[in-house]
């Protein structure tokens, strides 16, 4: 029996993709990047910010050292950051509103599981922060999706059984890391019915028995 369920944040709740590009399109334009594009960004979905940057520096030839990393993706988020500020309630997704006054009601417990250092402010500006009961994000874990230490961290926080947590997500390493943590996993969003997840969606109203993922 499902207890609590654990939402990724970008692309489940939220949709910040477009910021997220232009942040890195910032750094890439910068650095003497031009041909960062948008299917590039895509590679970028559901994995780490130091990874992210990888695939950004991968269409350059510069070799840079890990200090320099570092500093980059630290530019990099400044600029979401500040982008982030016009961030409102309608970025909101399709449905998520309904689900989450739903599992309220039913008594589920509720997480974030994200890898973004930034969820906790991406919550607090759409007003979603007041649904949720634990976070876990790039500020509490080392590993990044397919690894599930996002995941485990958040059912620790919600102090439930690993098997108790049923993970929503629209990327495939987040459903392999729901997977090897041992948990139930619903796939939405435009890829939904290529994830490989327990259960997959278009949004998590459409087609969706919450009676039974339960």
């Amino acid at each position: 029996m499902i207890k609590g369920v654990i939402f990724d944040l970008d692309g489940v709740l939220v949709s910040t993709d477009e910021m997220h590009f232009k942040a890195w399109k910032m750094l890439a334009d910068k650095l003497g990047i031009i041909n960062y594009t948008e299917e590039d960004n895509k590679r970028q979905k559901g994995v780490s910010r130091m990874e992210s940057l990888e695939v950004v520096l991968s269409k350059g030839t510069t070799i840079y050292s890990r200090q320099e990393k570092e500093k980059f993706a630290e530019e990099k988020n400044n600029y979401y950051v500040k982008l982030l500020e016009r961030l409102d309630s309608k970025a909101i997704l399709k449905d998520v509103m309904e689900t989450l006054v739903f599992l309220r009601n039913k008594g589920i417990k509720i997480a974030v599981g994200s890898a973004s250092k930034n969820t906790h402010l991406i919550l607090e500006k759409t007003g979603l922060n007041k649904y949720i009961d634990e976070i876990s994000c790039g500020l509490d874990v080392t590993k990044s999706k397919p690894d599930p230490e996002v995941f485990l961290v958040a059912a620790r926080k919600l102090k439930l059984k690993n098997e108790e947590c049923l993970v929503v997500e629209d990327s495939k390493v987040g459903i392999v890391a729901a997977r090897a943590g041992h948990m139930k996993s619903l796939g939405v969003g435009p890829e939904h019915s290529q994830l490989g997840a327990d259960y997959d969606a278009l949004t998590m109203q459409s087609n969706v028995d919450w009676s039974e993922l339960l």
